[in-house]
């Protein structure tokens, strides 16, 4: 996999939030459901998917950014890449001094044939003695230790959630790979692109099984759309209700309240329920913000025979400049 940052477009120092909203606006981007014809775009999520899990984990971000990890999470060459040694003039092994190593005592002569112990094990440092590593493997630079053994692959998922369970943290079933179920408890705050991790649930390895990532997609909602933690919803009222006010049961993510509508409502007008709309992070809960729209009756031959003359004289306009 190509350099992590590069991928989500980000500066090896960015913040946690700047990686975590660049992964937001690329996986929005790239989403299969709005890419089915681009197979390309499905890869490229993939990528970006794997980059955001290797930076948001604080410890694999840290080791990446030490060179002990690789991009995709595997243990780096002792001598490959950034941090092993680099050769000197002519190809040749550069030669190694003291102010090499200044963060084991500045200005001080420093042995590092401990150093080298430490990594090749005593007898084996290739100063001197060429020794056994262990399983019988040459010492010395010329011998190469076997590879810790590796946990198994992660393995991805895609979570299609209803809207209204999102927002009542209602429990999700999801079918891995194996065949197994598990119900998901939904974190609060969650929103599209959000990611679970499910630690041992992916593909076997000899050191234990992976993870399985779990992307969440809040699916559509016929008429209740999200506003930060807020759900709105367009409400329609008669004439009469918006004139004489009313008690309607209005819908909400958890089932529907009477809500009371005062006489001469106009629409446009938002009446708040509390505590109707999404979980949040810090423990709150967003509202539902409903908007009265007035409808008019289809047949309007009765209304007008009521009207016959009468009209409104309000400058209803006066605040346009008209």
């Amino acid at each position: 996999m190509a350099d992590p940052y590069s991928t989500l477009g980000v500066q090896r120092g960015a913040s946690e939030k700047d990686i975590k909203s660049a992964y937001r606006k690329l996986a929005k981007e790239l989403h299969p459901d709005r890419n089915q014809d681009n197979p390309k775009a499905s890869e490229r999520f993939a990528e970006v998917t794997r980059a955001y899990d290797l930076l948001s984990d604080k410890d694999k971000r840290a080791k990446f950014d030490r060179g002990e990890i690789d991009a995709d999470g595997n243990p780096a060459m002792p001598f490959g890449g950034a941090g092993g040694f680099r050769p000197g003039p002519g190809g040749g092994g550069r030669g190694y001094s003291a102010r090499d190593f200044q963060g084991f005592g500045a200005g001080e002569e420093t042995d590092i044939s401990d150093l080298f112990e430490g990594l090749f094990g005593r007898g084996s440092s290739g100063f001197g003695g060429r020794g056994e590593a262990p399983g019988g493997m040459g010492g010395g630079f010329g011998g190469r230790r076997q590879p810790p053994p590796q946990r198994g692959a992660n393995t991805s998922y895609r979570l299609k959630v209803p809207f209204v369970d999102a927002a009542a943290l209602t429990p999700q079933r999801i079918t891995l790979s194996t065949g197994n179920t598990i119900d998901l408890k939904l974190p609060a705050g969650v929103e599209d692109g959000t990611q679970m991790r499910l630690k041992g649930k992916g593909n076997p390895g000899p050191a234990g099984n992976g993870d399985a990532l779990v992307t969440v997609i809040v699916e559509p909602h016929p008429f209740y759309t999200r506003d930060g933690d807020d759900v709105r919803l367009d409400l329609p009222i008669t004439l009469d209700e918006a004139v004489r006010g009313a008690k309607v049961k209005v819908p909400t993510v958890e089932g529907p309240v009477m809500l009371t509508i005062v006489p001469g409502s106009n629409s446009g007008k938002v009446l708040r329920l509390k505590g109707r709309g999404f979980s949040s992070k810090n423990g709150g809960r967003g509202d539902q913000l409903v908007r009265l729209e007035i409808q008019l009756p289809e047949d309007l031959s009765g209304l007008g025979d009521r009207l016959d003359g009468w009209s409104d004289k309000a400058g209803v306009r006066n605040r346009l400049g008209v």
